[in-house]
């Protein structure tokens, strides 16, 4: 089963930069300007088309209900190979994913961002935690996923689907590393790295205290970072269409 898995990363990855080609390549007869764009931007537009596929597909998995042996050997292995006397530290790192600590952090974001006259950053920062809080909502009330129930786990609110502190925490986190690298671009690999080690360490905390499947995990990461990402390339796009039509 893992190897299907492996399998449908490498099929959604290759659909992901073919897609890229065939616009890239349609926008060169037709839209210089777009051409421009896609070829200076590729690497976000991939990423934005390989987690959206990702994300649906993982959608997919969870309301045909293929996804549950899978999760459940997932969870079963972590259980059997994090020593209990962990439970404690992964209990408070989820908390840094929590509504409690990530709103109060995106305000003073916000704040910091506009009194140093950073207004797209701000509102990049903004809007996508706003938009990721909206979308974990919806996706909970129409999915409707139970919760694990494999061992005695703390409560939580809502359905299992998709995991709030992770899909968040991976908005949050992308859209600050975004706008570290618009202010100080030699710190884009930094600030991506630790965007990615802190979304990995909310999305492993869920499934170390037992409340999420990981499938759950999987797609808050996809749509999380897509989130950010498709607001910048849109931005980046406008602004450069803006751009060519002055000129």
């Amino acid at each position: 089963m893992f190897f299907d898995i492996a399998s449908d990363i490498v099929k959604l990855g290759f659909f992901a930069v073919c897609a890229y080609m065939l616009v890239n390549a349609y926008a060169r007869r037709t839209l210089p300007h777009w051409a421009k764009f896609l070829t200076k931007f590729r690497l976000d537009v991939i990423a934005t088309l390989s987690l959206a596929l990702g994300g649906l597909k993982l959608i997919e998995d969870v309301v045909a209900k293929e996804s549950g042996p899978v999760d459940e050997a997932v969870l079963w292995f972590f259980r059997d190979h994090i020593p209990a006397s962990m439970n404690g530290f992964f209990a408070t790192a989820t908390l840094s994913g929590s509504a409690r600590f990530l709103i109060p952090l995106t305000a003073v974001s916000v704040v910091l961002l506009l009194v140093n006259r950073r207004r797209y950053e701000a509102v990049l920062i903004g809007v996508s935690v706003i938009v990721a809080t909206l979308t974990v909502w919806i996706m909970k009330a129409i999915v409707g996923r139970a919760r694990p129930e494999l061992w005695e786990a703390q409560w939580y609110w809502g359905s299992s689907f998709p995991s709030g502190h992770t899909l968040s925490t991976a908005a949050f986190s992308t859209a600050a590393a975004l706008c570290a690298a618009r202010i100080w671009p030699r710190t884009a690999t930094l600030a991506m790295a630790l965007a990615v080690l802190w979304t990995g360490l909310i999305a492993v905390s869920r499934l170390i205290l037992g409340v999420h499947w990981p499938s759950d995990v999987l797609a808050a990461i996809c749509f999380g970072a897509v989130i950010p990402l498709l607001i910048n390339v849109v931005s980046e796009l406008l602004l450069a269409s803006s751009h060519d039509h002055d000129q």
